[in-house]
């Protein structure tokens, strides 16, 4: 634990390889991509902050509140999260005093020592805020109310830093019945382009989500369909899939238990849907029908062009108190195992084929890299593996998934880099972590002669850049 005050200092040679020959090429791979636009185009930060383009109000809820990163790292030291700021789902009574929030931060920022979450919290602190010194209890105080005070500026304003760095596409996410109305309030201001939205209907192809029949009836609504008959549920989602195209969605996303996929006949799909809907179905019958679901969203985007994003494996809400207390994305979703080969078979022997239709595989399991995701993306036209996702969107993590997949499925059958995050001003830190970890890898590979100088430098920028454009239909 730091007593004194230390000065903050960001390595430019952060992240490279201590090899003095690996690290010059870096270096000069580095150098050419630090300053390309950013393309993020899988997160989950906040539309209205966009749209309104109010001014951030408090360190503690920018940096702190909204990071599941952070306070779940507090929770696992018994830290309550009612001490933290954490609303309840019930209301109930959490601590307000945002200064006092700081200080718990401050007094444990120790723990997060080589973890991701501080490369990215003394990123924002020296790169965005200009600190000088380490954060520690002996100057919290005064980096609170400094952020505080820049937070209430034009500078800091959301569109101001959208710019700032470079952000040349942000995708957020919303649900199947989400109105987009922040996204409908930034058409015309020159950003509808720059701020876009994505498709995620979990709401309404899982019938375990916590807002399935009421995301159900709204989409009826919505849309004027039948949802309670299966052609007119699958004719509700087309709808809401080209709402959702008018607001600038390129892309759905699957955030599914497992991988696991179906080819039902219609009579099947029919009897399975009308048991899903009397509340009846067994927790075998919900799983076909998310199954189910997965192809038929493979289908759709086939007929719309929309890059579908899968990425199972998450055993979401595993500590059921936190749940019930403070609901979903609350930090206590755990990794568990995936099975890609034979899950997606169904789906494969429909769609695989296709070329024209782009199905990104996430995953969460990293036993899967070299086993299943880099000879299925190596092989199938219409899929490609994303990136190191959540728990493994880190130095090691990614470093690890550039040596599992890349000799199987090559560069060119990945997206890219995205951040998949809600804490806005960390965006740049992620993505200068993942090119500086690909500009390592590209290093190494020169300096073992299995790649020459000028494919480097051309996959430096096709990594950072290009990939995640062309991958996410963005060119067009």
């Amino acid at each position: 634990m730091v007593s004194q005050i230390q000065p903050l200092e960001l390595h430019p040679d952060r992240l490279f390889s201590s090899d003095p020959k690996q690290r010059e090429l870096s270096r000069a791979l580095y150098k050419t991509v630090a300053n390309l636009p950013i393309i993020s185009p899988h997160g989950h930060t906040d539309p209205s902050w966009f749209a309104n383009n109010e001014c951030f109000k408090n360190a503690t809820e920018l940096l702190i509140i909204p990071d599941h990163y952070v306070f779940r790292m507090f929770y696992s030291q018994g830290i309550k999260l009612e001490d933290l700021g954490i609303p309840r789902v019930d209301g109930g009574q959490v601590e307000t005093d945002y200064l006092k929030i700081w200080h718990i931060f401050a007094a444990n920022y120790h723990l997060f020592h080589a973890t991701p979450s501080r490369m990215w919290m003394d990123f924002v602190f020296s790169e965005v805020f200009g600190f000088t010194e380490v954060f520690c209890p002996a100057n919290a105080e005064q980096f609170y109310h400094t952020i505080n005070e820049k937070l209430n500026s034009d500078e800091f304003r959301p569109r101001a830093l959208l710019k700032r760095f470079n952000i040349e596409l942000l995708a957020t996410t919303e649900g199947a019945g989400d109105d987009l109305v922040h996204h409908a309030k930034l058409k015309g201001t020159g950003l509808e382009k720059t701020v876009i939205t994505t498709f995620r209907p979990d709401d309404v192809v899982d019938p375990d989500n916590w807002k399935f029949q009421e995301t159900l009836a709204k989409m009826a609504g919505q849309t004027g369909e039948d949802v309670h008959s299966w052609n007119g549920y699958l004719n509700a989602l087309r709808k809401r899939r080209e709402f959702f195209r008018q607001h600038g969605a390129t892309a759905t996303d699957h955030g599914h238990p497992s991988a696991l996929t179906a080819d039902l006949t219609t009579a099947e799909c029919e009897k399975l849907f009308a048991t899903v809907l009397s509340g009846n179905a067994t927790a075998e019958q919900k799983e076909l029908f998310r199954a189910q679901m997965l192809t038929e969203m493979a289908g759709m985007s086939l007929e719309d062009g929309m890059v579908m994003q899968i990425h199972p494996g998450a055993r979401r809400n595993h500590n059921l108190q936190v749940f019930q207390q403070f609901g979903p994305d609350k930090g206590c979703d755990i990794p568990g195992r995936t099975n890609f080969v034979e899950d997606l078979r169904p789906l494969l022997a429909k769609f695989g084929t296709a070329s024209d239709l782009r199905i990104i595989l996430f995953t969460l399991d990293e036993s899967v890299y070299a086993r299943e995701l880099a000879p299925l993306a190596g092989h199938y036209p219409c899929l490609k593996v994303g990136p190191a996702w959540w728990f493994h969107d880190s130095p090691e993590g990614m470093l690890r998934y550039r040596h599992n997949i890349t000799e199987t499925a090559g560069f060119y059958n990945t997206v890219g880099f995205n951040d998949d995050t809600r804490a806005f001003l960390s965006i740049p830190s992620r993505h200068d972590v993942a090119r500086r970890i690909d500009c390592r890898f590209l290093a190494q590979m020169v300096a073992e002669h299995r790649l020459s100088e000028t494919a480097a430098f051309d996959l430096a920028y096709d990594l950072s850049y290009r990939l995640a454009k062309e991958a996410y239909q963005l060119t067009k």
